[in-house]
């Protein structure tokens, strides 16, 4: 169970966060994404507001909050440019399976690095085979005396190039059965010899934040970087810390649709054809009503999912559901958007056409709303109130 954040101090932090948004990231946001650069002085500033941190324990130097505040953060940075919270997305799935599952000893070595930003990282899981059969990964890790040496390759890893270390998932016995449970998970650093940053990933959205493959030869890792200090149980820490990434994305798939819902809003009361303002036409009236309806009921889902994290509930349907339904809610208010606007929604001028570009990453990321369905539905079929 996480200690409820108190409603005052998450309204300092979310605030804190909205403002930096606002006067930092908004103006330069679509110069980021248009000429694809990564803005580390953003980035710094994130780290300046403990945003590396958020639900780190206090005593390993983070905030220590709770996920409904994290659900808020991202929200707010994702209204401004989402690329930028995707910096400290998947850091905090390796931060949440460090603290659930390291030892005391990892916990204190790795903990405080993150959770300062003097560290930036990441999630080594997906492979340029696949990477929603996570059970069926190809990726090997054999122990020799004190190390394990990693080969195989993974893809589309954010914070690829400008990351420094990662949670890498890696098949320790290929035999086991069930295959999952011969898989484990290791953090991982940059700077020895094995560890190759691939090619840089040159993508539809998400544009201003680095995405790499990642390429290990023979990459040696020691024994005590086994997560847990145990073999076989990386597949169940992944995914406990993916309820998290779920959560983080369905949080931005609120935020990006709520600021193409705020920009959609706002033009169609300038915006004037037959003498009026296009808000005064009903067919547009009608848009606007069932864009905010559904974001605000993608956004109850989203902090429902939080809401169960945070009294220590088994959350993966809630935060599958909520990442399903925002996600899909992303898209068709993006879309929407685009109609409201017209010609210039369709111009690089105009954010809109960065949220719509950026909107299938939350569809497609953390598990695709496919296999996310198919997860949702075997889960209810075995609830005990469902039972025929």
């Amino acid at each position: 169970m996480t200690t409820p954040t108190p409603e005052e101090a998450r309204t300092q932090i979310v605030n804190m966060v909205r403002d930096f948004v606002r006067r930092d990231v908004e103006p330069v946001a679509d110069h980021l994404d248009h000429e694809d650069i990564v803005p580390h002085d953003l980035i710094d500033k994130m780290k300046d507001l403990g945003l590396f941190g958020i639900t780190v324990p206090e005593e390993y130097g983070g905030l220590g909050l709770d996920y409904t505040t994290f659900a808020s953060i991202f929200e707010e940075l994702s209204k401004g440019f989402m690329s930028i919270s995707g910096a400290i997305g998947t850091h905090h799935i390796l931060t949440y399976v460090l603290t659930h599952y390291g030892t005391e000893e990892q916990k204190r070595h790795f903990l405080p690095d993150l959770a300062s930003g003097k560290k930036r990282g990441g999630l080594a899981l997906t492979e340029p085979g696949g990477g929603t059969d996570v059970a069926n990964l190809q990726t090997t890790a054999d122990k020799d005396g004190e190390e394990y040496v990693i080969n195989g390759t993974k893809m589309f890893i954010t914070n690829g190039r400008y990351g420094d270390s990662f949670l890498l998932l890696a098949r320790t016995d290929r035999t086991a059965e069930p295959n999952h449970s011969g898989i484990s998970a290791f953090v991982i650093e940059k700077g020895d010899k094995g560890f190759k940053v691939g090619r840089d990933l040159d993508k539809l959205g998400y544009r201003g934040l680095d995405t790499c493959e990642l390429i290990f030869e023979d990459f040696r890792v020691p024994t005590e970087n086994l997560v847990g200090d145990v073999e076989g149980k990386g597949f169940g820490m992944v995914m406990s810390g993916l309820e998290t990434g779920r959560i983080n994305v369905a949080a931005r798939a609120v935020g990006v649709a709520q600021a193409a819902f705020n920009a959609s809003i706002r033009y169609s009361q300038q915006r004037q054809t037959f003498g009026v303002p296009i808000s005064q036409h009903q067919a547009i009236q009608l848009k606007l009503a069932d864009m905010a309806t559904k974001i605000q009921a993608a956004r109850l889902l989203t902090y429902d999912a939080a809401g169960k994290k945070d009294r220590g509930e088994r959350a993966d349907l809630e935060a599958g559901m909520a990442k399903l339904f925002a996600s899909e809610v992303c898209g068709e208010v993006t879309m929407e958007a685009l109609r409201i606007h017209g010609g210039y929604g369709y111009i690089k001028e105009s954010p809109v056409e960065r949220y719509y570009r950026d909107a299938p990453l939350m569809i497609i990321g953390e598990g695709t709303n496919e296999i996310l369905r198919v997860v949702i539905a075997r889960q209810l079929l075995r609830r005990p109130e469902y039972q025929i």
